[in-house]
């Protein structure tokens, strides 16, 4: 407690002394802009402002690089003073400077901050699936180990089957594919920004007829509006996976964390090794699925359907999912964390957790699901009609009225019968008391795998930049 007293006043000392003095030269000047970073880190952005502009004039005009980085700093620590003109003009300096000095990458990344900071970056996502057509638009930063997203729009065209009649659903895709490429032009999003794809579920329905597959890529392609626009027709299951996990997953916490996204038809994850290769999970079983198996071509009553639901999703958990957790290698049962995807999970973090509606991730404890599980059994109307007055950010209680009135609406109580017992199967299988995992429902993951590919192409924009040794800007 003491040294932590010394420590504290003597930071306070210097910061004191700095404040009350211009830097008297370059080396002075570096201190302090070595010192504003630290002060930075303890959110005291104005602090750092104010030592930052005692630093500048000792190396403006005379040292270009501690010029660039003190121009940089005070560009960040004006933007988390929440003043973006400012940030804007220092970080615009700074971009300048290091160009001059052919610093490309930190060139490359300066740019990257003042695209963020002016709303710009922005990245959408356009998949095709096997009945609707969904567009994503948002910007991801970096929150509490995940990736927090900032949608501007996210929306599906239901209703557009490419299994069917050829020449309707070819109709019907290019009429869904306008409509959503004329709500990205609304918001100047790079070409090289925009991913459009054949969800895996769709190629596996068009696998049978190579030939109709591919007269639905060249008549979609020919709708797009210039010719650096593409239709990624190769994703594979084990492509999806990786994609959901380099999107959902940030690279920080790669070692420690897997991934895990409870689908309709299929349930997919896994993680990425020291060498960054990634180690897919795939079982064939999602909610759907398992609904289908459940009633065998019956339509059960409610009440039959619980009973069944419990006998089948045993069966699965003991035959199909505890095999392929032993055998998917000692990585993935040694990641301590595992995060969650999928409506599942989400339906539980709603019902359960409404005042967490802002939270992107949110942890699920097996206490949790066991609840969950009870309610789905034997008080369904109680779970899905939860209580949000005592929500007291008006805000949240309102987006909690929203996600709430969402998962009614799009996840029935057959399916949360059986995801609820899927998902407590899932959970004691990959927890046991010699190694517990923690798991953590990731909010807005069903669009990961946009996230992923942006965040695969930002990486290539900037190899490449080093590679050329030219400024990338736009």
């Amino acid at each position: 407690m003491k040294r932590s007293f010394s420590l504290f006043f003597l930071l306070f000392y210097v910061i004191q002394s700095g404040f009350a003095q211009k830097a008297t030269g370059t080396v002075e000047a570096i201190r302090y802009i070595k010192l504003s970073s630290t002060l930075r880190a303890l959110n005291k952005p104005q602090d750092a402002i104010s030592l930052l502009e005692r630093a500048l004039p000792a190396v403006r005009g005379k040292n270009p690089y501690w010029e660039a980085v003190a121009c940089e700093f005070l560009g960040l620590a004006y933007y988390e003073n929440d003043n973006s003109e400012n940030a804007d003009y220092y970080l615009k300096i700074a971009r300048s400077r290091y160009e001059k000095l052919r610093y490309v990458a930190s060139a490359w990344g300066v740019n990257e901050l003042i695209r963020d900071i002016s709303g710009k970056n922005l990245y959408a996502g356009i998949q095709f699936g096997a009945s609707e057509v969904k567009l994503a638009i948002f910007k991801t930063k970096y929150e509490s180990d995940f990736y927090e997203k900032d949608i501007r729009t996210k929306f599906e065209v239901p209703n557009v089957s490419f299994s069917a009649n050829t020449s309707a659903s070819l109709e019907a895709g290019q009429s869904a594919l306008k409509v959503c490429l004329d709500t990205i032009s609304r918001y100047n999003i790079p070409t090289e920004r925009i991913f459009i794809v054949f969800s895996n579920e769709m190629k596996e329905g068009l696998a049978k007829t190579p030939a109709t597959k591919k007269m639905l890529y060249d008549q979609l392609s020919r709708a797009l509006p210039n010719g650096n626009l593409r239709i990624d027709t190769t994703l594979s299951i084990d492509r999806e996976a990786e994609l959901f996990t380099v999107g959902s997953i940030p690279r920080k916490v790669w070692p420690t964390t897997s991934s895990l996204n409870i689908g309709s038809d299929v349930t997919v994850g896994g993680y990425f090794d020291a060498d960054k290769t990634f180690h897919p999970i795939e079982m064939p079983v999602g909610i759907n699925t398992l609904v289908s198996q459940i009633e065998s071509k019956r339509s059960l009553n409610t009440d039959a359907f619980k009973k069944e639901a419990q006998r089948v999703i045993k069966t699965v958990a003991d035959t199909a999912l505890a095999p392929r957790f032993k055998t998917s290698g000692a990585g993935l049962q040694q990641r301590r964390t595992v995060g969650l995807g999928g409506d599942v999970a989400w339906a539980l973090v709603t019902y359960l957790h409404p005042e967490k509606s802002g939270t992107t991730a949110v942890a699920i404890s097996l206490d949790d699901v066991e609840r969950f599980k009870k309610l789905v059994l034997d008080e369904y109307q109680s779970l899905t009609h939860p209580s949000v007055k005592d929500i007291a950010d008006a805000g949240i209680r309102a987006k909690a009225e929203r996600e709430i009135s969402t998962v009614r609406d799009q996840v029935s109580e057959k399916q949360l019968v059986a995801g609820a017992l899927w998902l407590e199967s899932i959970m004691k299988t990959y927890s046991t008391p010699s190694a517990p995992k923690r798991f953590v429902f990731i909010r807005n993951s069903d669009i990961g795998w946009v996230t992923g590919k942006f965040l695969e192409t930002i990486s290539g924009e900037y190899e490449s930049t080093i590679a050329k040794g030219a400024l990338y800007t736009r």
